[in-house]
C-alpha cells in the first residue's frame, strides 16, 4: 500500500497533537497513582472516585456536536490539546481528593474531546485501507512519546517534585496545541459532517463494542496500576520502567497491528483481543507474584490497541456524513459504563480486589460473543478499497 498520506497537511497536523496530548496525559498517567498515596495519602475508593469524574467528559461528548457548530473540527481538537495540558499543569497543586477531582475534570475534557476529534478526522481522511495503517502509525508515535516521557520522569524524579513534573508535561502539550490552532490541514471536498445527534439502528454492533470495551477499559485503567502499587509496592521509578518497556513494544506493534486489521479483518483481530484479555484478567484476580502482575500489564497493554479494529469496522459501515456524530456517539456510549465502573469498583475492592477482575473477565467474555456478528465480507472490502 502507498504511504503518500504522510505528505498530507491533516497527517502532520494530527501527529502534532498526538505527541502533544501524549506528552501530558502519559506524564499524568504515570505520576497520578503514586502522587495520590504517596503526597495526598488517597484510598482505592478515592481513586474510584477520582477515575471516574475522569470518564464524564467522554460521557458528554456528543456535546463537540454542538461545539463543532461554532468552530471547525481542527480547531476543537487543537484547543482540546490546549485544555488537557492545562488541566495537567495543574495538577500538582492540589494533592487532595476534591483538587484532584477538579483538575482530572479539565485534563479530561481536553483529552476526550481530543480523542473523538481524532478519530473523526483520521476516518474522515482516510481510506479504508489507509485508516489502520494510519491509527497504527500514530498510536506508534504515540508510544515513542510515552518512552520519552518514562524516561524524562525516570532522569528528572531525582531532581523534580511533583508540582515541577506535571507543571512541565502540561506546559508542553500547551505549546503544541496552539501550534496546531494556527494550521489549516482541511480539504475543502470533504462531506459535510452531520452535527444531530442520533443513534442509527444499523450501527448496533458498533455501540455495543464499544460500550463493552469501554466498561471492560475502564477497570483496566482506574485498577490495573493501583493493584500494582497498592499490593505488589511498585515505586514512582517501577511503573516508570514499566510505561517504557510497554510502550517500547507498542511503538513496533502498532504498525503490525494496523496491517493485520487490513490483512485479516475486524472481526479476527478483536477476537484475539477478547480471547487474550480474559486471560490477562483472570490472571491479576489470581497471580501473588509481582513479576507475573507486570507481566501482565505489558501484554494488557498491546492487546488494547486492537480495539482501533472497532473504528474501523464503523468506517467500513457508515455513511460519510455520519463519521464526526458517530464518533462522538461512540465516545459517549464508551463512557456510559466507565463513569459508574471504577466508583463501583472501588467499593468491591474494598471487600475484595478479585472481584473487580472477575467482573473484567466477563465482559471480555461478553464482547467475544459479540465479534460474531461482524459480517467476514467487511475485511475484503478494506482489502478493495
Amino acid at each position: 500500500m502507498s504511504e503518500n498520506f504522510k505528505q498530507r497537511k491533516m497527517y502532520l497536523f494530527l501527529l502534532v497533537l498526538v505527541v502533544g496530548s501524549g506528552i501530558a496525559f502519559q506524564g499524568w498517567r504515570t505520576l497520578l497513582n503514586n502522587f495520590a498515596v504517596e503526597v495526598g495519602g488517597l484510598s482505592g475508593f478515592d481513586m474510584g472516585i477520582i477515575q471516574s469524574v475522569r470518564e464524564v467528559p467522554g460521557f458528554l461528548a456528543l456535546l463537540a456536536l454542538y461545539v463543532i457548530l461554532i468552530i471547525r473540527e481542527h480547531r476543537l481538537a487543537a484547543l482540546s490539546v490546549v485544555l488537557l495540558g492545562l488541566g495537567v499543569a495543574l495538577t500538582g497543586f492540589f494533592p487532595s481528593t476534591v483538587g484532584l477531582v477538579a483538575t482530572t475534570l479539565l485534563m479530561s475534557f481536553g483529552f476526550h474531546y481530543f480523542e473523538t476529534m481524532n478519530q473523526s478526522l483520521t476516518l474522515q481522511y482516510f481510506s479504508y485501507t489507509e485508516a489502520p495503517v494510519v491509527l497504527g502509525r500514530l498510536r506508534s508515535y504515540a508510544a515513542l512519546t510515552n518512552v520519552a516521557v518514562g524516561g524524562a520522569i525516570f532522569l528528572l524524579a531525582r531532581f523534580l517534585g511533583f508540582t515541577s513534573l506535571f507543571a512541565l508535561f502540561g506546559a508542553l502539550a500547551i505549546c503544541a496545541g496552539l501550534w496546531a490552532f494556527k494550521q489549516d490541514p482541511s480539504a475543502p471536498d470533504m462531506p459535510p459532517q452531520s452535527k444531530k445527534m442520533r443513534i442509527y439502528r444499523r450501527y448496533w454492533l458498533y455501540y455495543l463494542l464499544t460500550f463493552m470495551g469501554g466498561a471492560r477499559r475502564q477497570i483496566f485503567v482506574a485498577f490495573a496500576v493501583f493493584l500494582l502499587v497498592e499490593k505488589f509496592g511498585y515505586s514512582i521509578v517501577d511503573v516508570t520502567v514499566l510505561f517504557v518497556i510497554n510502550n517500547v513494544l507498542n511503538y513496533f506493534a502498532n504498525p503490525l497491528i494496523g496491517r493485520a486489521v487490513n490483512r485479516y479483518g475486524e472481526q479476527a483481530v478483536l477476537v484475539v483481543e477478547y480471547v487474550t484479555l480474559t486471560f490477562v484478567f483472570l490472571g491479576y484476580a489470581l497471580t501473588d507474584s509481582a513479576w507475573v502482575a507486570g507481566a501482565l500489564y505489558v501484554v494488557d497493554n498491546i492487546v488494547f490497541n486492537f480495539s482501533m479494529a472497532i473504528k474501523t469496522f464503523y468506517q467500513k459501515i457508515a455513511k460519510g456524513e455520519d463519521i464526526a456524530s458517530g464518533m462522538a456517539v461512540g465516545f459517549t456510549i464508551n463512557h456510559v459504563a466507565a463513569v459508574v465502573i471504577p466508583a463501583a469498583g472501588g467499593l468491591a475492592w474494598i471487600a475484595d480486589y478479585r472481584a473487580v477482575f472477575y467482573g473484567a473477565v466477563a465482559l471480555s467474555l461478553i464482547s467475544l460473543a459479540l465479534t460474531f456478528f461482524i459480517p467476514g465480507q467487511l475485511a475484503r472490502k478494506g482489502a478493495k478499497a
